[in-house]
């Protein structure tokens, strides 16, 4: 059983310090020493409630050397003696009608305490079901909004020539995450990769980088045959927000060059930005988009090579000319207009995705 504290009123200070309570300050600081000394955790590694102990001593002491608490300290044993004096004196029947009396301020108290803690979870359930029926509600309200869509787009098929609404034709909203890609690579491989700033001046060839917004993250990887690691490998995973569109894609388009210096990249969405399928759609990308199991056959630009504002030019590695764009069709296909809005809606989970999946990497 742990050690009672001076805050217990049935521990006296002057006990667990073994002194009077006419002891001198002197007294009391040599008897807080001697018996510190025999409870300390670093002298008495198997005894679990040594910590305890050692913190109840100290207690005692800071508590006896304030005078003015001391002071309080007397005032309470003396109504305690006296109280334990005229307890004694009184006789079987007053006894029990004082036990009894405690009793039920004991039940009275612990009734409240039930009553309070019902209170307190049922306001909660309270709080949970307003929670829900609100969330319930927005999603109800998504659904007829994409029922809405769904009817406008059947719509917009039976009307003569294919003619399409001109709100379908408007671009995506842009995302959080649409100039942001991910990077992640072995430490020991770069070892002058170990910071945010050496990391953005490495890619600040594919164009400006917000240095004060890039995350990254280490940790110890365990060894694995498939992937040929050791040992007390580190794994560094970085998030790195471009100031332009255009740099994020040219980095993730040279994903295959720098994958062969063991560097991989990928959209920090886990998907291509939304922007650039409505641009490829409108032929002013320059390409179908990327193909992540097959990337495009690009190599990493040479130092001091920047790239100019997105969409006009991308840059074209080892005199390798892009695809040729695709005649701009005149509206979106039901199928990829249904998709984007789905994307639009999951956008603002990204970001938490994204974590969870580093966490479970991790473990």
């Amino acid at each position: 059983m742990p050690p009672k504290t001076p805050e217990d009123p049935e521990q006296n200070p002057y006990d667990l310090l073994e002194v009077s309570q006419e002891a001198t300050e002197a007294e009391i600081r040599t008897a807080y020493r001697t018996r510190s000394l025999k409870v300390h955790p670093d002298r008495n590694r198997n005894d679990p409630n040594a910590a305890q102990k050692f913190h109840a001593l100290t207690t005692a002491s800071t508590l006896l050397l304030d005078p003015l608490r001391r002071l309080a300290l007397d005032a309470q044993l003396r109504l305690q003696a006296a109280k334990k004096q005229r307890f004694a004196s009184y006789d079987n029947k007053r006894k029990t009608m004082v036990s009894e009396l405690e009793e039920r301020e004991k039940e009275f108290k612990k009734a409240r305490m039930a009553k309070d803690q019902e209170k307190t979870a049922r306001e909660s359930e309270n709080v949970r079901i307003r929670e829900e029926g609100r969330r319930m509600r927005e999603q109800r309200e998504k659904e007829l909004e994409l029922q809405e869509l769904e009817r406008r787009c059947a719509r917009s098929k039976d009307e003569p020539n294919g003619t399409v609404e001109e709100d379908t034709l408007a671009p995506p909203p842009p995302g959080d995450l649409d100039t942001t890609i991910r990077v992640k690579y072995v430490l020991s491989s770069h070892p002058a990769l170990s910071t945010a700033f050496a990391l953005a001046t490495h890619l600040r060839r594919y164009g400006e980088i917000d240095e004060g917004a890039v995350v990254m993250s280490q940790k110890v990887k365990k060894p694995k045959k498939s992937k040929g690691l050791v040992g007390g490998d580190i794994i560094v995973t970085a998030l790195v927000p471009f100031n332009q569109l255009g740099a994020a894609f040219a980095v993730v388009s040279s994903a295959e060059s720098l994958k062969d210096r063991g560097m991989d990249v990928a959209w920090a969405g886990g998907s291509e930005p939304p922007i650039l399928g409505w641009l490829r759609d409108r032929g002013e990308l320059g390409g179908p988009a990327p193909n992540r199991a097959e990337p495009l056959p690009t190599k990493a630009a040479p130092e001091g090579t920047t790239f100019s504002s997105f969409p006009s030019s991308f840059p074209v590695f080892d005199n390798v000319a892009p695809p040729s764009p695709p005649a701009a069709k005149a509206g979106m296909d039901y199928e990829s207009l249904t998709l984007l809005r789905m994307r639009e809606a999951e956008r603002t989970r990204l970001e938490k995705e994204i974590l969870e999946a580093e966490a479970a990497e991790g473990s």
